[in-house]
């Protein structure tokens, strides 16, 4: 090893502690604050290295963004496997919002990877598939940032519900900022009612949290929301916020 290969793994090092020092103290001060002032402090902190993501479920995370840091990078991951109406919702984003909307591709196209691991990976290998289209993609995209927005909330399901508001990426070495883990879904709806946010319309047809086609259905009245992705599966995360 040279010593610019030694100086530069200490400067990496480096680095992380400070992140994770940052994480630490910001965690605390921000538990009790304003969504718009948790996003407000990231933007101040990061600047141009940090961004957002979304599935296009909806775009309240997208307007909250917007607001406070016109111009955002939005990482959208383009799985090949979503619903139409997933893709215009992305479209309308695009026309509607002050944002910078980036599709984030897999390595392989559907049909590579039917060819290279057999059709339907998704009912066969849910964990895997979910890997290859939405973790791996994800985790290349995130590589230029310093720090990344997410819309998960601790109401979500059990494997959120430690969620805090800024926290330590560790698979990804990286600042992860959740500015609405404490809203409640009656938060999510008022929200978005009194901004006229734009809304995937898979939501008014039974669809209250919205993945791939294949491994999405309709949720019956009075089911957990998140119990159509992945229905039989025993599966209730695609990995990326694990």
């Amino acid at each position: 090893m040279t010593l610019v290969e030694i100086e530069t793994g200490l400067e990496r090092q480096r680095g992380v502690l400070d992140l994770r020092g940052i994480v630490e103290s910001a965690a605390e001060f921000l538990e009790d604050a304003p969504a718009r002032e948790i996003i407000r402090w990231a933007a101040a902190t990061f600047g141009d290295r940090l961004c957002l993501t979304s599935s296009m479920s909806d775009a309240l995370l997208i307007d909250l963004v917007s607001r406070v840091k016109p111009g955002v990078d939005v990482l959208f991951i383009d799985t090949g496997y979503h619903f139409a109406e997933t893709i215009g919702t992305r479209d309308a984003v695009r026309q509607v919002y002050d944002v910078n909307v980036i599709d984030i591709k897999p390595s392989r196209t559907v049909e590579e990877q039917d060819r290279e691991l057999g059709p339907r990976l998704h009912g066969r290998n849910p964990d895997l598939c979910c890997f290859l289209r939405k973790v791996e993609p994800l985790n290349r995209a995130l590589e230029p940032y310093l720090a990344w927005i997410s819309g998960i909330r601790r109401d979500e399901s059990p494997t959120r519900a430690n969620t805090k508001v800024v926290e330590w990426d560790a698979k990804r070495q990286m600042v992860k900022v959740n500015p609405i883990a404490r809203w409640t879904q009656d938060d999510v709806d008022n929200y978005m009612a009194d901004n006229g946010v734009i809304i995937n319309p898979l939501h008014y047809d039974g669809y209250p949290s919205i993945g791939c086609g294949p491994c999405t259905r309709r949720v019956a009245p009075g089911e957990d929301p998140r119990s159509g992705r992945w229905a039989g599966l025993g599966k209730t995360e695609c990995g990326i916020h694990l």
